[in-house]
């Protein structure tokens, strides 16, 4: 028995799927103790956009502990925060004429979901929420509650309260449904049973939830329903944002402007623990201290996200993650889903699906999976019974890196398909 099955706790989960040891990192690769190197389409469960020691933010770090600049500030004024919302501004929000207040959370993004359900709660004095079937948004009793995934639900031990959920637009049974239609109709009918909620929570991408992508005329639709009924909107762009499908939010193209925006995961650029709420300013009822944490002041993240930024403009990356997307989508659709008809494509910038549920049993993907990290690429499985593949390197990845881990899938693919005698007979 390893130190860590000795040690550690029976929760740990991605080191039964990648069971190495591994000892360093760089750009879109992982390495191992005993060697081996691994290209890397998981990133950090999307908190390395920027890739693993991006040399660029690296060096801002280490410039700023050289320093003794602050390490730890609570909600202090430091000129590591002041930075880093001064460039947050210039480079984010006002370009995009949005005038949000930022609120900094606990180190995880579930505690900035708390933040938003509190605050949303708070202004409008309701303590019902509206969420979508195949969403996630995190693991604390609150965000919880907002979690559809029924395995997740069961450890809470307790009931979760005052969350109602609602059929998403695909991915789900809500394919075929008028979930906005539906949603308007409960709220004018008095006998609905069913009382307005104060926010509506939603991804605008299910990343956990299976690559599942709400249409721009749904989001536009929902923006106005909640108008309509004076209700929040609140968008978690936790693993979807800070430019992983392109835009650096990933709601840009419905030209929406959601009341409430969570970011976690890479917007410290590094993988340091930093989570945020961004909100209309009128919305700001807190009173000093009502939500707290800790961590809210990790200034080495500060540090990270203002570097990140900087770095996201100096080279293009919103345009060469459409690039880098643009060729993904050409390869998934011409070598990999002509291997079966019964395997789904879907996806946008770097962040793409490859759906297998209808190409066999559910042990497809997991076979799939394990087959990948054989043969060197370290991919995550997602959406309902984890039968989606994921593609999610960080986006500074090179070409042909890229091209190298599609390849291993594609091989994977290939000869799970083949054990289960699922290939076209003119493709064995």
């Amino acid at each position: 028995m390893n130190t860590f099955e000795r040690l550690e706790a029976n929760v740990r989960s991605y080191c039964r799927s990648f069971p190495d040891v591994f000892v360093r990192a760089k750009g879109a690769q992982l390495f191992s103790q005993t060697g081996g190197a691994f290209v890397d389409f998981f990133a950090g469960a999307g908190a390395l956009n920027y890739g693993h020691n991006n040399d660029y933010i690296k060096g801002r770090l280490i410039q700023y502990l050289e320093e003794d600049g602050i390490s730890h500030g609570l909600d202090m004024y430091t000129s590591a925060k002041e930075a880093f919302l001064q460039t947050f501004e210039s480079l984010i929000l006002a370009p995009r004429a949005l005038d949000y207040k930022v609120q900094f959370c606990g180190p995880t993004g579930a505690n900035a979901v708390e933040a938003a359900l509190k605050l949303a709660r708070k202004v409008k004095g309701r303590s019902g929420i509206f969420a979508f079937m195949g969403g996630f948004h995190g693991m604390s009793l609150g965000a919880l509650s907002a979690t559809s995934n029924l395995f997740h639900r069961e450890a809470a031990g307790v009931a979760l309260h005052d969350v109602t959920f609602m059929p998403f637009p695909c991915g789900g049974p809500g394919a075929d449904f008028d979930t906005i239609r539906y949603i308007d109709s409960i709220l004018e009918d008095d006998h609905s049973g069913v009382s307005k909620p104060a926010a509506i929570i939603v991804e605008t991408i299910q990343a956990e939830g299976g690559l599942n992508f709400a249409p721009v005329e749904w989001l536009k639709q929902l923006r106005a329903l909640c108008d309509k009924h004076d209700i929040l909107l609140i968008v978690d762009d936790i693993q979807v944002g800070c430019g992983r499908v392109g835009p650096f939010f990933s709601f840009e193209p419905a030209e929406i402007v959601p009341d409430l925006v969570v970011l976690s995961k890479s917007i410290s650029g590094f993988g340091l623990p930093m989570s945020l709420v961004l909100f209309r300013r009128e919305l700001d009822a807190w009173r000093p201290g009502e939500h707290t944490g800790t961590f809210r002041g990790n200034q080495l993240a500060f540090v990270g996200a203002k570097a990140a930024l900087e770095y996201r403009e100096e080279v293009l990356l919103e345009a060469e993650t459409l690039r880098k997307g643009a060729w993904v989508e050409r390869f998934l659709q011409e070598e990999i889903a002509p291997l079966s008809d019964r395997i789904a494509i879907r996806g946008a910038g770097l962040l793409w699906g490859v759906d297998v549920s209808a190409a066999g049993p559910h042990e497809l993907s997991k076979g799939i999976a394990t087959r990948c990290y054989e043969l060197g690429l370290v991919i995550e499985r997602v959406g309902r019974h984890d039968n989606v593949l994921k593609i999610m390197p960080p986006l500074t990845i090179s070409d042909a890196e890229l091209e190298t881990g599609c390849r291993i899938l594609k091989q994977a693919v290939s000869e799970s398909l083949e054990k289960l005698g699922a290939l076209e007979p003119a493709l064995v």
